[in-house]
């Protein structure tokens, strides 16, 4: 998983776990830790014989924390597997050009709201498209007419395939 740390994206991965006792490697670099939850949110955390206190105390969503220390304050957020496909699906929203909709992985076309000739708005829900057995509405991210729609409802589409072009 990935953590970003206020402006510090951390690549972190658990190698080894044991009771209390970790291997993890942050980045390029490997760590014993004994981490222990003394309370509700608070935990010990000891690492090369230094000895941490940290609270962790929970954000606007599930995987935003603010973290505490004895002499900092850290804004995190956890970028597990699951929150890279939800980054990847708004990426998607605006494909490689801001006027493109285009799916973020392959799926299944659920329902089309438009057609080619609409006058569509910002934020419009245009097309919901079934991927990983979760469905998915992109929404225009500009005003325009829509120019062209390369799908149909029902059709298999590609990851990176563009859908509705917005002029």
């Amino acid at each position: 998983m990935e953590v970003k740390l206020n402006n510090r994206l951390a690549n972190i991965e658990i190698l080894a776990s044991k009771d209390n006792d970790y291997t993890i490697r942050v980045d390029d670099k490997e760590y014993k830790a004994d981490i222990i939850e003394v309370e509700r949110g608070v935990y010990s955390i000891i690492i090369n014989h230094q000895s941490f206190n940290v609270e962790l105390v929970n954000g606007a969503n599930p995987r935003s924390f603010t973290v505490n220390t004895y002499h900092s304050s850290y804004e995190a957020e956890v970028i597990d597997a699951e929150e890279k496909y939800r980054q990847s699906r708004s990426k998607g929203l605006k494909g490689h050009h801001s006027n493109i909709i285009e799916s973020p992985m392959p799926g299944k076309v659920v329902k089309l709201f438009v057609s080619e000739g609409d006058e569509v708005e910002a934020g419009q829900t245009l097309i919901i498209i079934s991927a990983m057995k979760m469905e998915s509405e992109f929404k225009a991210p500009i005003n325009g007419r829509v120019i062209s729609i390369t799908t149909t409802e029902g059709a298999t589409v590609e990851g990176k395939q563009p859908l509705i072009i917005i002029e």
